[in-house]
């Protein structure tokens, strides 16, 4: 099914869906909700919801169902993977797109799933988001170039690192653009430097995809990306499916991690023959509707144009970095000079003096109607560099989370943006700012020390009138 027309940035903020929802405040008011967490997660988009609803009634299994649902649905769910490897610029009749329940799953499963001799190693950034670390530390040594004072990735170091390890490189993984200060990684030229070294490139595309178009190159290209994961539900498809496209021939070179319905062709009590790709590595009954929200998403993305995409981002983290100059007692992480916007997509992390990052978050949700993010992002070790924070403090920070107190965890308060965000989310956020900075909130906020997060003292929310499984009674 076509996606309707969303040709331009304006209309595409009109297929958002949610945007016009009231969420309410302390003080009882109602509000439309500014959502500026989208680095964690983006709302639907109309089209992906209308698509769902639309395919639910033909929902069936895929693959080997003779009933018309379940032709249809196979025949959807194929059509998701080749929109998905559209999407990226991958050449399918050497590529695959493997899909799964999200990202993480993806980078983990191309761990277990990579080649690698025993004295390889794998070479990753300081900037990665602990899903593109920590599934490498498990399968070899892993070895980290530096993020520079200002957070950008310390491309020297990174050639430092090639230049040491030349022949015994199984992978470089990195990220496309960070999940904390939004910085573009030069994906295409360390894909040039990485394969001179005889070794292959992951680009964790997951921040990277809703804000700038992802190309892999063809194959025999210096620059060619050898595997990109992708996530839905940063993608305006929550629906819980990550994507892995990469070589059909790494996949086919070995057993599938996970086993069991759908990954084989012939099975005796004494022998195994596996599917082909992308099957042996899509065990079970696979998220179909998942699959096809993404791909929805993805189609709208492409008619749209990422360009299109790319230019008015700009343009917001522009005013947004102009305008928070006006927030006194402002800490801003990373890029803050309004002309180098283009560097970065549309994250941007700040601090204000004397608050705490959790309580800051607080105060924007529960009495500004703003959703944003507080804490370290799934990126510790990145964090604990941007904060400049000495051995000593990190090693204290450590100890206190380790004895279950989270409330002099550092970190840092992250505003996030997606494609229909707009001008006026940024001044709702900027003039509650000041209203923090100039110490106007009075409001007794109350620590759980376990957490580290803050709620105003005595107050409960009231879900009821909006959502719940449950209505629970008195």
């Amino acid at each position: 099914m076509p996606p309707p027309p969303t040709d331009t940035i304006t209309n595409l903020r009109d297929q958002i869906l949610g945007l016009d929802e009231l969420v309410p405040l302390l003080d009882g008011r109602l509000v439309p909700y500014v959502y500026l967490d989208n680095g964690a997660s983006t709302p639907p988009l109309k089209a992906v919801m209308d698509a769902s609803n639309q395919f639910m009634p033909y929902y069936s299994s895929v693959h080997r169902g003779t009933g018309f649902k379940s032709r249809l649905s196979t025949v959807a769910y194929d059509q998701a993977h080749e929109i998905i490897g559209r999407f990226v610029g991958a050449d399918l009749s050497s590529n695959t797109v493997i899909f799964g329940k999200n990202s993480t799953e993806a980078i983990n499963k191309l761990a277990y799933r990579l080649p690698m001799r025993e004295d390889e190693v794998i070479i990753t950034t300081q900037l990665e988001h602990h899903s593109n670390d920590l599934p490498w530390r498990a399968q070899a040594k892993t070895l980290h170039a530096r993020a520079l004072a200002d957070g950008r990735f310390d491309e020297d170091h990174f050639d430092e690192l090639l230049a040491a390890y030349d022949g015994r490189i199984a992978l470089v993984a990195v990220t496309g653009a960070s999940n904390v200060s939004g910085f573009l990684q030069p994906i295409h030229r360390l894909a040039r430097k990485t394969h001179a070294v005889g070794a292959r490139i992951l680009v964790d595309a997951a921040q990277l995809a809703p804000h700038r178009q992802v190309d892999m190159k063809p194959d025999d290209d210096p620059e060619h990306l050898d595997f990109v994961v992708l996530s839905a539900h940063k993608m305006y498809a929550p629906f819980g499916t990550g994507a892995l496209i990469g070589a059909k021939e790494i996949f086919l070179q070995s057993a599938p991690e996970y086993r069991g319905g759908g990954t084989v062709d012939i099975v005796t009590l004494d022998e195994v023959h596996w599917a082909g790709v992308p099957d042996r590595e899509e065990a079970g009954s696979p998220n179909v509707v998942g699959a096809v929200a993404m791909a929805v998403a993805a189609q709208i993305l492409m008619e749209v144009g990422m360009d299109a995409v790319a230019a008015h981002e700009e343009e917001l983290i522009r005013y947004t970095l102009t305008r928070l100059r006006e927030v006194p007692g402002i800490k801003i992480y990373g890029e803050t000079d309004p002309d180098k916007a283009h560097e970065k997509v549309g994250v941007i992390p700040f601090n204000l003096d004397g608050v705490s990052h959790f309580l800051l978050a607080a105060i924007l949700g529960y009495e500004g109607g703003i959703g944003v993010r507080s804490g370290c992002f799934c990126a510790h070790p990145y964090v604990v560099h941007l904060l400049q924070l000495d051995e000593q403090e990190a090693g204290d920070w450590r100890d206190q989370m380790l004895a279950g107190d989270k409330s002099n965890m550092p970190g840092m308060v992250r505003a996030s943006f997606g494609c229909y965000n707009n001008t006026a989310d940024v001044d709702r956020l900027v003039e509650m700012l000041k209203r923090i900075a100039a110490a106007e909130i009075t409001t007794n906020y109350v620590l759980d020390r376990k957490s580290g997060e803050y709620t105003p003292a005595g107050y409960a929310d009231q879900f009821g009138p909006y959502f719940l499984l449950e209505q629970k009674h008195e």
